[in-house]
């Protein structure tokens, strides 16, 4: 069972929460099916709630400054204003004294207004250290984080909110619209710009596909992270699958082109990146691999994924030679690619710069924002490098002699 918590409240006494809202709490969560183990106010008065569903504990939790009855009287006053008086016990012995049917109706009423307040949005940002242990991933982001919220709705109207997840969430969202329009629109040139229209879109298409679920993954599990702990853990499984699927396809256009008189290495080399991908997205289920401790491993494994591409590389440059390399198979564009995705997956796994300038960089220009872009300009880079493949293959036709290996 974890203790986690349910809500924080600003407020200097934890007497401003009344017993009325306690049970219209209990009374809430019963009607949503959730077993109730206890609540207590701590006396930094942040309150907190352990619940559960079934034999096994789980967690939801709102930042609550102005919404819940008894920390906002409904009239604007805000919890520092709130005094609990004579005034305060009277209402709620009125509370007790009627009857169980009344009781009950009222408290749902209470609640159920603060449950939708939170839904509609009106939650604020809170700091680090007051996040369920399931959401703490970057110690060095100090503030602006979203609470816990298990509302979809909530987790998608979050988008258009300033929190430590936006620069995440639009970097890979506008990225996946703008692969998603380039996509479409290369798959439907005229079939006389190719020399093997089948085929050649085919493996674009493939490249395609990889960087739009890779980003589409991607932003879905920024937004939704804050639902719940079990939602988290799907949707960062789908994350890490959709950057190994981005990787498999981007070595498909290039290894199409750069090996296209001389099939059977381009088949070896396809089969092998396929099993070292099929093997790190069979990795990233394992629950351990989305936790801060194993950072480093996430990014090593990825990292590892994408750098196989040197030995196709090495053989290319090898059997060709580096001049024509460079030029007719725009290797330059290949390393420059490269350097994109290891500069941000070293910035991710460092957490640079927020680590130099903690509580900086909460909000923009933290590390995972900066890996973010560092992916989609290396995944715009390799479809340029790979698009000047096709013209020059489109320029020579579709012809091959022993002193032409393209």
């Amino acid at each position: 069972m974890a203790n986690v918590e349910f809500a924080v409240f600003k407020c200097p006494a934890a007497a401003c929460l009344r017993p009325s809202d306690w049970r219209a709490l209990m009374v809430l969560l019963s009607r949503l099916g959730l077993r109730t183990r206890g609540a207590f106010v701590d006396k930094d008065s942040r309150v907190e709630l352990t619940h559960g569903r079934g034999s096994g504990f789980s967690t939801y939790g709102v930042s609550i400054l102005d919404a819940v009855p008894g920390v906002n009287d409904g009239l604007g006053n805000s919890v520092e204003e709130c005094e609990c008086d004579d005034g305060a016990s009277q209402e709620d012995e009125g509370f007790m004294g009627m009857s169980p049917l009344l009781q009950a109706h009222h408290a749902m009423e209470r609640m159920e207004e603060f449950v939708c307040k939170v839904w509609e949005g009106r939650w604020r940002v809170i700091p680090h250290d007051v996040l369920p242990e399931w959401l703490k991933d970057n110690d060095f982001l100090l503030h602006g984080h979203r609470p816990p919220m298990p509302s979809f709705r909530a987790c998608f109207k979050s988008i258009f909110r300033i929190h430590t997840e936006t620069g995440n969430i639009w970097t890979h969202l506008l990225g996946c619209v703008f692969f998603l329009c380039l996509g479409i629109f290369y798959m439907f040139r005229p079939n006389i710009s190719f020399v093997a229209p089948l085929q050649e879109k085919v493996v674009f298409g493939l490249f395609f596909l990889g960087a739009i679920l890779c980003l589409s993954f991607s932003w879905l599990f920024h937004t939704v992270y804050c639902h719940s702990e079990g939602v988290s853990r799907i949707f960062s499984k789908l994350d890490y699958s959709g950057i190994a699927l981005l990787i498999m396809g981007s070595f498909v256009p290039w290894l199409y082109y750069s090996f296209y008189c001389n099939p059977q290495p381009c088949f070896v080399y396809l089969i092998v990146i396929c099993v070292l991908g099929i093997a790190a997205i069979i990795v990233s289920q394992w629950d351990m691999f989305a936790t801060p401790q194993y950072r480093g491993v996430r990014a090593g494994v990825f990292l590892g994924l994408g750098l196989s591409g040197i030995i196709p590389a090495l053989h290319y440059v090898i059997s060709e030679g580096f001049l024509k390399a460079a030029t007719i198979g725009q290797i330059g564009w290949l390393l420059l690619m490269a350097g994109l995705y290891i500069t941000g997956a070293a910035l991710y796994a460092a957490r640079i710069p927020e680590r130099f300038f903690p509580g900086k960089c909460d909000i923009w220009f933290h590390s995972h924002q900066l890996f973010h872009i560092f992916v989609v300009a290396g995944a715009f880079v390799h479809f340029h490098g790979v698009s000047n493949l096709q013209e020059f293959r489109f320029m020579v036709g579709g012809g091959c002699s022993e002193e032409d290996a393209l």
